[in-house]
């Protein structure tokens, strides 16, 4: 009865959590939509649109934050929980529970007196209160809550009692020793660190590892007033070119609703499938085609390997190293405009966004290359001879009409990577004006010619949108929070002269080998929008103190971040291939480790070459 009536409440709060994030998200579309209508055709800009765009993507931010804890959608290194059985793995279980719904609960409490603080302000154009900036922590954080409890009792009642004791002993001690005799900075740090190591060990989803570090640190040093948790967090994400990173998700997602992202996939068969090792290079061409829409290394493998992998199984295909080619080449796509990481990256590092899309694309089409390469020399071990699309087995040689209605069906595809790409690196509009026209055009176009799109698909997308996008922006939230603390211990000050002397006494080729490590190690472990959060602006001061160029360090962060990323065994993209794949970690990590250490010998051609990288930008006068 107890379990009727918790599953009714759960569906009735998820129910009002979907309602919300698709009108807060199609509102935020609408409203950017509108501003560059008026701004760029009346030249009238709307005072408030942008100050209601970024109060939309705070919503979106912990709205969909508690929706991704209420589809189980946060991203954590599940390879130690992976393997425990019985009462361990509801033990494990529960102590995730547990940390997620002390975090939500502190988001929550952190949030009423930062609304009692900016009670009665405005935003900067004085039209719209300020209040609409932070309401979100509060509700976002009282669903999340309230979903992290739902969670808690789906947890086997004796292994939810025994992680209670640990997690909210813990949580009591370390209040009573801020209370009775409050740590110097440096335990603090200490204490905070070690508490990100635990819970990520214990597969906490990154953002509530981190959050979860954080809060022990305000505890043990109550020198920090609590409503920095939540300010801090929300000043995370604070900033109008984030929203691009929804709309760019849904824009890849309304793609493969209506029709454009399989029309794409058949055109590039149509080139190049007939080829040796045929569907292998249409995967890769696919995976650079949609890293330049949804911006969303997840979109993207969702997108291309529900569409390649059955065709490349149907084919005769090891389906091994085809999850493994689909893993590899979303690497690729990492230095592919507009990678979500390189907005972020931008972002957090004051580097320019549109140089970062110039100087990603001449290593991507490298990354491609050898990837390609690879794919052809073994095409003999991975595919049986001959192995065709199963489109192209059921319709034989397509017909002139057929071809021509596939090619126009692409060019739609094709013109919204233009877009895109153009509209960001030529400097008319913002990366957050152009994905909401990409989200616009993907919907009229998309839907006026192909007709594959009903309104539930678009509602359930816009769902899933805000659930992946607020699962990438509570990381952003939670990293940030992180910097923050880091930042006023000076410590990545201290990381980044310490670095500089190393490179300055050993070389820059030494500081720059030292980086790509670290951010292989750390992309692996941490995902990859933290892991540029943290240690790119630790980084960069220190690369141009040795002379490199902002840009060139920026793209050899990301590919590193990509390789660990999808790195076996800890790498969390890899374990997103393989949940589409539906094909074992295990199986992969042989045939990925080819394609891997193609990737990384082009990193170290990227990193001894800056030529390479900075040809395009320097061509354009960047």
């Amino acid at each position: 009865m107890a379990e009727a009536v918790l599953g009714r409440l759960e569906r009735g709060a998820a129910a009002i959590v979907k309602t919300l994030c698709a009108l807060v998200l199609a509102g935020g579309v609408v409203v950017v939509c509108l501003d560059v209508f008026y701004r760029y055709f009346l030249s009238d800009p709307l005072q408030w649109g942008d100050e209601a765009a970024v109060a939309g993507l705070i919503a979106i931010t912990f709205l969909g934050g508690a929706l991704a804890v209420h589809r189980s959608e946060h991203l954590g290194v599940d390879v130690l929980r992976n393997r425990l059985r019985g009462r361990w793995a509801g033990r494990a279980a529960g102590f995730v529970a547990w940390v997620t719904l002390v975090v939500s609960l502190g988001l929550t409490a952190s949030s009423v007196p930062l609304l009692q603080s900016i009670g009665g302000q405005t935003t900067s154009s004085g039209l719209l209160p300020d209040s609409i900036n932070y309401y979100p922590l509060l509700i976002g954080g009282g669903f999340m809550s309230l979903f992290a409890f739902f969670g808690l009792c789906r947890v086997p009642p004796r292994a939810a009692a025994e992680t209670a004791a640990i997690v909210l002993g813990v949580t009591a001690a370390l209040l009573a020793w801020g209370a009775a005799s409050p740590a110097d900075t440096g335990t603090s740090v200490w204490v905070m660190l070690a508490v990100d190591i635990v819970c990520l060990a214990a597969s906490v989803p990154v953002a509530f590892a981190l959050a979860a570090g954080s809060l022990a640190y305000m505890a043990v040093n109550n020198g920090l007033p609590m409503q920095q948790f939540a300010q801090q967090m929300q000043s995370g994400v604070d900033n109008f070119v984030l929203l691009s990173i929804p709309f760019f998700v849904l824009a890849g997602l309304v793609m493969g609703i209506n029709g454009m992202s399989h029309r794409l996939v058949k055109f590039l068969d149509l080139l190049i499938g007939r080829v040796r090792g045929g569907l292998s290079v249409v995967m890769i061409a696919a995976m650079a085609v949609f890293s330049g829409i949804s911006g969303s290394k997840s979109a993207d493998v969702a997108a291309v390997g529900s569409i390649m992998l059955p065709a490349m199984r149907e084919s005769g295909y090891d389906e091994n190293d085809a999850v493994a080619l689909l893993a590899a080449s979303a690497v690729m796509g990492e230095t592919i405009p507009p990678c979500i990481n390189m907005i972020i990256l931008g972002y957090v590092a004051n580097v320019s966004i549109a140089g970062l899309f110039l100087a990603g694309l001449l290593p991507a089409a490298v990354m491609a290359v050898g990837l390609i390469g690879m794919a052809v020399l073994t095409a003999h071990r991975t595919h049986r001879a001959g192995a065709i699309a199963p489109w192209q087995r059921r319709q034989g040689r397509q017909p002139p009409g057929e071809i021509l209605r596939t090619t126009a069906g692409a060019m739609a595809g094709i013109a919204l990577i233009v877009i895109i790409v153009a509209g960001i690196v030529s400097g008319v509009a913002t990366p957050t004006e152009v994905s909401a026209v990409a989200v616009l055009y993907a919907l009229l176009v998309g839907g006026l010619a192909f007709r594959e799109m009903t309104w539930a698909s678009f509602v359930n997308f816009l769902v899933r949108s805000a659930s992946l996008s607020g699962m990438i922006l509570f990381i952003v939230a939670a990293a940030q929070l992180l910097s923050y603390l880091l930042t006023v211990n000076l410590i990545p000050q201290t990381m980044a002269a310490d670095l500089a002397d190393i490179g300055s006494a050993a070389g820059t080729w030494v500081f720059l080998l030292m980086a790509i490590g670290m951010l292989i190690v750390m992309g692996s472990v941490l995902e990859g929008a933290p892991a540029l959060i943290i240690f790119g602006p630790l980084l960069l001061p220190a690369a141009q103190k040795l002379g490199v160029e902002p840009l060139h360090f920026s793209i050899l962060l990301i590919i590193a971040m990509g390789i660990g990323l999808f790195a076996p065994p800890v790498g969390v993209g890899l374990y997103t291939a393989c949940g589409v794949g539906a094909v074992p970690v295990e199986r992969v990590i042989r045939p990925i480790a080819k394609y891997l250490a193609i990737i990384f010998v082009v990193l170290l051609l990227l990193a001894f070459i800056p030529a390479i990288t900075m040809a395009v930008p320097h061509w354009l006068g960047m």
